[in-house]
């Protein structure tokens, strides 16, 4: 994955999922995290943004056939995490799920989860990590801990953004 340190840094390219049935979004937490985010992860190198999305699907949801759209969101992320500033590169792209899939049909008031093997990141050993999965109402993400937290706004709005940059930095804050 490309992922590395730069001094008291730790750089990262993600990519994300923006993933809707109608208001509803999937969101997901990891392990004892206490906040939300979009499914996603690391780019691997050599591989392409949307490819390592797909890979993350099939890892994390076990779906092979979804639809990738076009980029939407590319988002210069700077933030602490567990006591390390972080500087990620993310980009997030609309995912469409087959028809019939599980997740449509799924009670979208209940969480589910999913475990994934973890390479130790940040310094941590390689372990089994729980994560957990949950479809929000777009109205009901107000107040929610979601990060980055500018996907408050763009994940409340009806379906179709314009692509746009984003700087985020409460890493200084």
């Amino acid at each position: 994955m490309i992922s590395f340190d730069a001094g008291a840094w730790r750089f990262h390219l993600r990519a994300a999922a923006l993933i809707r049935d109608g208001d509803f979004v999937l969101l997901h937490r990891v392990g004892a995290d206490t906040f939300w985010a979009l499914p996603g992860g690391r780019v691997e190198a050599g591989e392409t943004a949307e490819a390592a999305l797909r890979r993350e699907m099939r890892e994390e949801l076990d779906l092979t056939l979804v639809e990738v759209g076009p980029l939407e969101v590319v988002a210069e992320n700077l933030y602490d995490y567990r006591g390390r500033p972080q500087h990620g590169l993310e980009l997030y792209f609309p995912v469409t799920l087959p028809a019939g899939s599980p997740l449509l049909l799924a009670d979208k008031a209940e969480a589910f989860e999913r475990f994934e093997f973890s390479a130790g990141l940040n310094g941590e050993a390689p372990s089994r990590v729980r994560l957990e999965f949950r479809w929000f109402h777009r109205e009901a993400l107000q107040g929610l801990d979601l990060r980055p937290d500018f996907l408050l706004e763009t994940l409340a709005a009806p379906a179709g953004i314009a692509p746009c940059h984003r700087v985020v930095d409460s890493a200084s804050r």
